[in-house]
């Protein structure tokens, strides 16, 4: 029996699953999805399913002709994803409960569907990953030295452009004025967004996944990059306009400036590498 036609005779057993699933979750999702709305770090969560979807949706007809076999050493993934989503809501540990819900649904995918489905559904439910707010304290472990390699190379250019400049940590000292580069400025926000759009634009493009690896690895530097031009930019600016040219309307349009350059330099990166119709490379 293919899975489509699981789906159509077995339609009430699959709709339970679902409400099981979500009367489960009802709680995590919710809250996780207001921190997507309040956290600008993790805004680009509400496109994640969708991507996800859309990468379920290319699949459509290998998913829906191949054989459904259910798969009972399945319920041990979901097992064991019930078992981290207590453990994190006994130690309030969202990071746990949350991506425990990626666990559960492969876990779900292998026991109702199979091994042959869940190979075709690998990609879209890891991808759901990216959705999932990472740990504060694994945050912080990453923005922190990010924020003191941003100062030092932004410190660096900004003395080779003549402008007379100290650096106290992550705090930028010019005459009139002090700028802190922030977490916003270290290129942290970048750098979770930009891959997870790496990610996304890696495997839209026909290309070997040696390539792939390139690409999404790429992000890094970008994001990087692009995020101490931006401090480079405010100091300049700070320099010879004061204080005020770095602030308000400017800082926020210089943060999705950043942006939309970093997304430019991986699309243009993206068409070099993908000429030659991405090959065994």
């Amino acid at each position: 029996m293919t899975v489509a036609e699981c789906l159509k005779h077995h339609r009430v057993q699959f709709l339970l699953a679902l409400l099981i699933l979500a009367a489960v979750y009802w709680s995590v999702v919710p809250e996780m999805v207001q921190q997507w709305y309040e956290d600008e770090n993790y805004s680009h969560g509400f496109v994640v399913p969708l991507i996800a979807g859309y990468f379920a949706y290319e699949r459509r007809k290998d998913l829906a002709s191949v054989l459904a076999e259910p798969w009972w050493p399945g319920l041990l993934l979901v097992a064991a994803g019930l078992m981290q989503l207590v453990v994190g809501w006994l130690g309030t540990e969202f990071f746990t409960m949350r991506s425990s819900l990626v666990v559960t649904l492969c876990g779900m995918t292998l026991f109702l569907l199979g091994k042959r489905l869940f190979r075709l559904m690998l990609l879209p439910l890891a991808y759901l990953l990216f959705m999932v707010p990472l740990p504060y304290i694994i945050y912080d472990m990453v923005a922190f030295p990010l924020k003191l390699f941003v100062t030092r190379v932004s410190i660096a250019t900004l003395k080779l452009m003549g402008v007379v400049v100290m650096r106290e940590g992550n705090i930028i000292m010019l005459p009139f004025t002090t700028l802190e580069v922030a977490d916003a400025c270290s290129g942290i926000r970048s750098l979770i967004s930009l891959l997870a759009l790496a990610v996304a634009y890696a495997f839209f493009l026909e290309m070997g996944p040696l390539r792939r690896g390139v690409l999404i690895l790429a992000a890094i530097p970008i994001a990087i990059s692009a995020n101490a031009f931006r401090v480079i930019g405010t100091g300049v600016l700070a320099q010879y306009w004061g204080a005020k040219a770095a602030e308000g309307f400017f800082h926020e349009f210089a943060g999705l400036a950043v942006f939309v350059v970093a997304i430019a330099l991986m699309i243009g990166l993206g068409s070099l590498l993908s000429r030659g119709k991405g090959g065994a490379a």
